[in-house]
């Protein structure tokens, strides 16, 4: 297939890009200010000389605590980009994959959140895309809406990062580091979204999914399984939420069911721990 990544200089969308080519696909990326995906008409400028089988977004404005004050970038972005999106990807015959988020619920379940359950998003990030959820299945009956939760991939600042710098940072130090035990989810790597994506493509079954891997764990237990990995020595020590208070409310309970692509028999994510483990002996395998 021939695939446009929109967004591809970001975590999700580089990897991506990647994976798509790895698996035989024609693809190509494009980012801001080639394309600015808050204006129709560069949208349809891009779709319009490109015309691609496939639109994958993968822009997003994800600065949650920044989204709270920056209210009309995060809907220009979020909502109205991934209409736009959609809308243009119809124009020129494309499907088209968006990417949600565990943020369009409260995060106050005990149970994982299937795909059927009610919506509550408690953030403007989190009502910016459950309105781009909306307006990409709208304008477009050919779109794939995968959420995806705790993300961290081959580039950019993410959670594995994060940690791994501040355990070498306090190792030699009598600092600990303390991390969030009372927010729970799944830590989920890009590799493995890619990968499901483009299972996905090859389907034509769209509509809604959960795109996350099994299992489900604490910050801090995470950042537990990071510093070992890495053979640090550093100290984590579990603390509340309530002891670290942001702008945006973050979700205590942010555990998705990939309950659409288990019924298809296309779930293809792996528990957190294994994928955890793979994404180590990648780095092992060509360093980053």
């Amino acid at each position: 297939m021939k695939l446009l990544v929109v967004g591809h200089t970001g975590m999700l969308g580089s990897d991506m890009l990647l994976a798509a080519r790895n698996a035989g696909h024609e693809a190509s990326g494009i980012d801001y200010p080639d394309i600015d995906i808050t204006r129709q008409e560069s949208i349809r400028a891009c779709l319009g000389e490109i015309r691609p089988d496939a639109v994958i977004n993968c822009a997003a404005f994800t600065a949650v605590d920044a989204c709270e004050t920056e209210v009309r970038r995060a809907f220009s972005v979020n909502a109205e980009g991934a209409g736009f999106l959609s809308l243009a990807a119809k124009e020129v015959g494309s499907i088209f994959v968006h990417y949600s988020t565990d943020y369009v619920f409260d995060g106050n379940a005990t149970v994982p959140y299937g795909e059927s359950d009610p919506t509550g998003p408690r953030t403007v990030y989190g009502r910016s895309k459950l309105e781009g959820e909306r307006l990409a299945g709208a304008n477009n009956d050919r779109t794939f809406i995968i959420r995806i939760a705790w993300l961290y991939g081959t580039t950019g600042t993410h959670f594995v990062k994060t940690i791994r710098e501040l355990a070498k940072k306090y190792e030699t130090t009598d600092s600990h580091i303390r991390v969030v035990n009372d927010q729970i989810g799944s830590p989920t790597c890009t590799l493995d979204v890619c990968s499901q994506t483009l299972t996905l493509l090859e389907t034509g079954r769209f509509g809604l999914y959960h795109g996350t891997s099994e299992g489900q764990c604490s910050w801090y237990d995470f950042a537990g399984e990071i510093v070992r990995a890495a053979g640090f020595k550093t100290i984590v020590d579990p603390c509340t939420t309530a002891e670290f208070p942001r702008p945006a409310p973050r979700p205590a309970w942010s555990v998705l069911e990939n309950a659409a692509l288990k019924r298809l028999g296309l779930n293809r994510m792996p528990h957190w721990k294994e994928a955890f483990s793979a994404f180590l002996e990648r780095e092992v395998q060509s360093p980053l």
